[in-house]
C-alpha cells in the first residue's frame, strides 16, 4: 500500500474509533453546543463588558458575575428536578426559550440593579438546562461509548469557546449590545433542533441503588444521603473555584497589568484553541488509567497554572499560565463526566447532574465574590498561590476518595 494510503486509512481508523458509532440523537445535542457555545460572548466578556461600558468597579462586577452564578446554582436544581420529573426534552426546550429572552433584556438594561436581577434569571434559566442535557447523554449514549462521546461534546464547547472568545471583543468594540443579540439567536439554534429532531429518551423506573435508599418518587434527600457522590461533589467545588477565576479575577488582573480587552481575549481563546487541537486524543491516552489518579493529577497542573499567574507579568507570561492550567482541564473534564454517569442512578440522572452541576454555580459565585476580595484587599500574589494550595488539597483527597468510589460505580454496573 502507498504512503498516502496507509496515511489515509489511519485517518480514517482514527475517526472511526474516535467519533463513529454514536446515536443521532448525540450528534443533534452535539451540534447545538457547538453552534451556541461558538455564540456564547456574554459570560466570555461580561467582565469587561460590566466594568468598561456600564462602568461598575470591580467588587460589582463581581457581585453581578456571582449573581448569576447564584442563579445558575438555583436552576441547575431546578432542571434537574424536572429532567427525571417532566422530562428532559421540556426541560431543555423551556430553559434554552428562556435564556434567549433574558439575553435580549441584558442588552437594554441600565444600572445595577436591573442588570443584577436580569443577570441572576439568565444564570437560573440557562443553566437549569445542563443536568437535562447530560442525563440525555448518558440516556442515549451506552456506557462504552461515554467516554468518547463526552470528550467530542467538550471538544465541540471549547471550539465554541476558542471562537467566541476571539470574536467577542471586536463584536464589542462594534456594539456592546451585540454581545447579548448574537448570544441570543445561537441559543434558538439548540432550541429550534430538539424541538423538531429530538425525542424524549425512554424513562427507567426507579429503584433500590447500592447503599442509597430510593423510594418509588426519589428526591434530591437521595443525592444527599450518598456520601459517596457528595463527597465528589465537594471535591469539585474546590477545583471549579481555582478554575472559574478565569472568568472574574483573571482579566482584572490582565487589564491592571495594561493589557487591553483584545489581548485578554485572544490569551484566554488558547485554552480552546488547545483543547480542539489535543482534547480528541485524550481518552487513548487515560482510558487505561484510573479515573481518580486522573483527577489527582488533573488538579495538580490546574494549581500549577495558576500559581504561575502570581508572577505573570505580559501577555505573553499569562498565555503559558493558560496552556498549562488548560492540560489539567484536558485530563479533568472526561473522567470527571464519565465518573459522575458511574455513580448516577438511572432513575435520578437529573437530580445527580443537577448536584453536580450545582458544584460549578457554587463555584461560580465564590470565585468572583471571595477571589475578587482577595484580589482587591489581598493582593494577586495571594490569591494565584491560594489557588495553587486549593488545587493540591483536592488532589489529595481524589486519591484519598478513589476506592469508595470506583466500588460505587461497580455495584450500580452490577444492578
Amino acid at each position: 500500500m502507498r504512503p498516502w494510503l496507509r496515511e489515509r486509512a489511519g485517518i480514517r481508523g482514527w475517526l472511526s474509533e474516535t467519533a463513529g458509532g454514536l446515536p443521532a440523537t448525540y450528534w443533534y445535542l452535539w451540534t447545538g453546543t457547538l453552534i451556541n457555545r461558538a455564540g456564547g460572548f456574554v459570560v466570555v466578556y461580561l467582565t469587561i463588558y460590566l466594568t468598561t461600558v456600564q462602568h461598575f468597579s470591580s467588587t460589582e462586577a463581581g457581585l453581578v458575575l456571582g449573581l448569576w452564578a447564584a442563579g445558575g446554582a438555583v436552576g441547575t436544581m431546578i432542571g434537574g428536578i424536572a429532567a427525571d420529573r417532566i422530562g428532559r426534552r421540556p426541560s431543555l426546550l423551556a430553559a434554552h426559550l428562556g435564556a434567549c429572552g433574558l439575553l435580549v433584556s441584558l442588552a437594554f438594561a441600565q444600572g445595577l440593579a436591573a442588570i443584577a436581577v436580569l443577570t441572576f434569571l439568565f444564570g437560573l434559566v440557562a443553566e437549569s438546562a445542563r443536568p437535562a442535557f447530560q442525563a440525555m447523554m448518558i440516556d442515549v449514549v451506552p456506557e462504552r461509548d461515554r467516554l468518547r462521546a463526552f470528550t467530542l461534546t467538550y471538544w465541540a464547547v471549547n471550539v465554541g469557546f476558542a471562537v467566541a472568545a476571539t470574536v467577542a471583543g471586536l463584536v464589542a468594540k462594534a456594539d456592546p449590545k451585540l454581545i447579548f443579540m448574537v448570544d441570543a439567536a445561537t441559543t434558538l439554534v439548540p432550541f429550534l433542533l430538539i424541538l423538531f429532531k429530538i425525542r424524549e429518551p425512554r424513562r427507567i423506573r426507579p429503584a433500590a441503588v447500592a447503599d442509597v435508599p430510593v423510594g418509588p418518587e426519589p428526591g434530591l434527600s437521595a443525592v444527599l444521603r450518598d456520601r459517596v457522590f457528595i463527597g465528589f461533589v465537594l471535591l469539585n467545588v474546590l477545583v471549579a473555584f481555582v478554575f472559574m477565576q478565569h472568568l472574574s479575577t483573571l482579566p482584572i488582573a490582565m487589564t491592571r497589568d495594561g493589557i487591553p480587552p483584545q489581548q485578554y481575549g485572544l490569551v484566554i481563546a488558547l485554552n480552546g484553541v488547545l483543547i480542539v487541537a489535543g482534547q480528541l486524543f485524550i481518552p487513548r491516552l487515560i482510558k487505561e488509567y484510573d479515573r481518580s489518579k486522573v483527577l489527582a493529577v488533573a488538579s495538580l497542573i490546574i494549581g500549577l497554572g495558576f500559581g504561575l499567574t502570581a508572577f505573570a507579568d505580559s501577555a505573553g507570561f499569562y498565555a503559558v499560565t493558560v496552556l498549562i492550567w488548560t492540560v489539567g482541564e484536558m485530563l479533568n473534564s472526561p473522567s470527571n463526566s464519565t465518573l459522575i454517569a458511574a455513580l448516577s442512578p438511572a432513575a435520578m440522572r437529573g437530580r445527580y447532574q443537577g448536584m453536580m452541576s450545582l458544584s460549578w454555580s457554587v463555584a461560580g459565585f465564590a470565585a468572583p465574590v471571595l477571589g475578587g476580595w482577595v484580589q482587591q484587599h489581598l493582593g494577586d500574589e495571594v490569591l494565584w498561590l491560594g489557588c495553587a494550595l486549593v488545587a493540591a488539597v483536592a488532589a489529595g483527597a481524589q486519591l484519598w476518595a478513589g476506592p469508595a468510589r470506583e466500588r460505587r460505580a461497580a455495584a450500580l454496573r452490577a444492578m
